[in-house]
């Protein structure tokens, strides 16, 4: 006899994702649900919709995705500040790609926070309203997670980019504060986060794929606008990028063991196939 209560959400990373958002970059392929499932008994649990969910991720690749990202962000910082020869040909790079247009402006602002941050706040609401009319425990603790996400970005960002004090490319003229970018983190958390959350809750690969195509092609807008722009070195964007991706895999973290614990506190994901 099968599941017949409306569980808590279950992420599906073998099903639609490539590689893990938060870490704008970081790959990590899964098992897709065609397999036979990894959980105690062989029991398989339902999503808000009664379909098969999937296990979480297996236990120790989120510490490779957190530490990768975080050594090439340690690497870069380490040569902006002392102006080595990564920080010399990024400098170099942005000299030849540096094409100041409205348009390159337009995509940039997409890492505004009042473009990104909105975003965001809709798709708490949205998962918030659809995880407690499930009946989920803890149904607020995955919209409080990401909430507390974004609100954590300027407290990383603005002592950084005062410590290390890289000026901009010369298109902004005299200043410093520009390593690492704010826009692009603001857009990857926001995106990134919201992306996380919204995924258990759509029905179909195609939605999930979509969703996650959408948070990549907003991501490498904000990026290329800011660079193409030279509102930014092309290393304060890859910067940003390494270190939104550990703050975003370690909420992915969150989330699995999260559904994971609210699976086990309830029946139908004690109970195995007859």
């Amino acid at each position: 006899m099968g599941d017949t209560g409306s569980g808590p959400p279950q992420l599906h990373p073998g099903r639609a994702l490539a590689h893990t958002t938060g870490a704008s970059s970081s790959g990590s392929p899964h098992r897709s649900d065609g397999r036979s499932p990894q959980t105690p008994r062989g029991a398989r649990h339902t999503d808000p919709d009664g379909r098969p969910g999937t296990t979480p991720p297996v236990p120790g690749r989120p510490t490779f995705l957190l530490g990768l990202p975080a050594l090439l962000f340690a690497l870069i910082t380490w040569q902006v500040a002392a102006h080595g020869p990564l920080a010399r040909a990024d400098e170099r790079l942005s000299d030849a790609v540096v094409r100041p247009n409205p348009f390159h402006e337009l995509l940039a602002d997409l890492g505004n926070i009042t473009v990104a941050v909105p975003v965001l706040a809709l798709a708490l609401l949205y998962v918030a309203g659809r995880a407690r009319a499930a009946g989920v425990p803890r149904w607020w603790s995955a919209p409080a997670a990401a909430a507390v996400l974004m609100a954590v970005v300027p407290a990383v960002i603005v002592p950084l980019k005062e410590l290390i004090a890289r000026p901009g490319p010369p298109v902004m003229g005299p200043g410093t504060g520009f390593y690492p970018s704010g826009h692009t983190a603001t857009a990857a958390i926001a995106y990134g986060a919201a992306t996380l959350l919204l995924l258990p809750w759509l029905r179909t690969t195609t939605a999930r794929r979509t969703l996650l195509a959408v948070c990549l092609a907003l991501n490498l807008a904000v990026a290329y606008g800011l660079v193409r722009r030279g509102f930014h070195w092309p290393l304060d964007v890859v910067a940003s990028w390494c270190l939104c991706a550990v703050l975003l895999s370690g909420l992915a973290l969150f989330l699995s063991r999260s559904s994971r614990r609210s699976s086990s506190g309830t029946p139908s994901s004690r109970t195995g196939p007859s």
